[in-house]
């Protein structure tokens, strides 16, 4: 199933009209749409994450096994799949933090866990939004970060996050919804994200 929160755009449109600079990290030689580098990028993700066992949670808040989901999730697709970003975002840390970042959220999630700091649905939230907030890789950022929050709760015992799922709106709508959400947790305020993940 496609993610409705996948980035906007004509499905039509070639690659080399839009403005992205990582596309010389491409596999396959055939796809010139956007449209192909979705369903794609859909396929290995679907493969990926139906192969992927529920680890425990200490596993899955680990930074080595961010990175290996993400490799799993786009290594068919992009050369540089599971690798740190090295450069400059408009969402992001520095790239020279990235490495550290994920390790003091991974650490600080473990404590939340064990000391029982938020309520679960919080706890995922905050760590959802932290993970695309430091944009640990080029791109993928928002899919894999659902992910791995996913996988966070599984592990411990509890259903996924719906991403707005139930909302009647149209896939533009939810995915400003998403931003909207996640720009309000930039200045601490997790009340509107914590709402729509489950609705």
């Amino acid at each position: 199933m496609a993610d409705p929160l996948l980035p906007i755009g004509d499905g039509h449109t070639p690659l080399a009209d839009e403005d992205y600079e990582d596309y010389d990290g491409l596999i396959p030689s055939y796809i010139v749409t956007r449209g192909e580098l979705n369903d794609v990028e859909t396929a290995n993700i679907a493969d990926a994450l139906v192969r992927r066992r529920v680890p425990g949670t200490n596993t899955v808040l680990d930074p080595k096994y961010l990175r290996d989901l993400h490799r799993d999730m786009f290594g068919q697709v992009w050369g540089w799949a599971g690798k740190d970003r090295t450069r400059e975002v408009v969402v992001g840390v520095d790239p020279d933090d990235v490495a550290v970042q994920l390790r003091v959220l991974t650490d600080n999630a473990r404590h939340w866990v064990a000391d029982e700091v938020f309520p679960i649905d919080e706890l995922a939230t905050r760590f959802h939004h932290r993970l695309v907030q430091i944009h640990v890789f080029r791109n993928g950022n928002g899919r894999h970060g659902r992910a791995a929050t996913d996988l966070v709760l599984r592990s411990l015992g509890n259903v996924p996050f719906t991403w707005g799922a139930g909302l009647a709106v149209t896939p533009e709508e939810l995915r400003a919804r998403y931003i909207a959400a996640l720009r309000r947790a930039d200045i601490h305020d997790f009340a509107n994200l914590v709402a729509f993940v489950r609705t």
